[in-house]
C-alpha cells in the first residue's frame, strides 16, 4: 500500500500538510465531509497543491512532520519544485 503526503492550500490562503493512502477521497473529504479535518472545515475550499509518495507510513509520517515544521516561504518552494 502506497502513502502520499499532501499539501492543501485552503480558502484563507493557508496550508495544511497531511497524509493518505488515497489522495482524491482525501481532498473530497476536506472539502465535503466531517471526516475532513477540523482545521480545513472552516477554509474550504481546499485545493490540492502538493503530493509526494512515500515507501510506507512510517516514512510518510517522519517526512510530514519534516514538512509542518518548514516555514511557510520553505512549503511554498517545496511546491513551486
Amino acid at each position: 500500500m502506497s502513502y502520499y503526503i499532501y499539501i492543501l492550500k485552503c480558502a484563507d490562503a493557508t496550508l495544511y500538510t497531511g497524509i493518505t493512502t488515497d489522495v482524491a477521497r482525501r481532498v473530497k473529504e476536506h472539502n465535503s465531509s466531517e471526516k475532513g479535518a477540523k482545521y480545513t472545515k472552516n477554509r474550504r475550499p481546499v485545493t490540492l497543491v502538493y503530493v509526494e509518495e512515500a515507501e510506507d507510513r512510517s516514512s510518510a509520517s517522519k517526512r510530514e512532520f519534516a514538512i509542518k515544521k518548514l516555514s511557510r516561504e520553505k512549503k511554498m518552494e517545496l511546491i513551486d519544485t
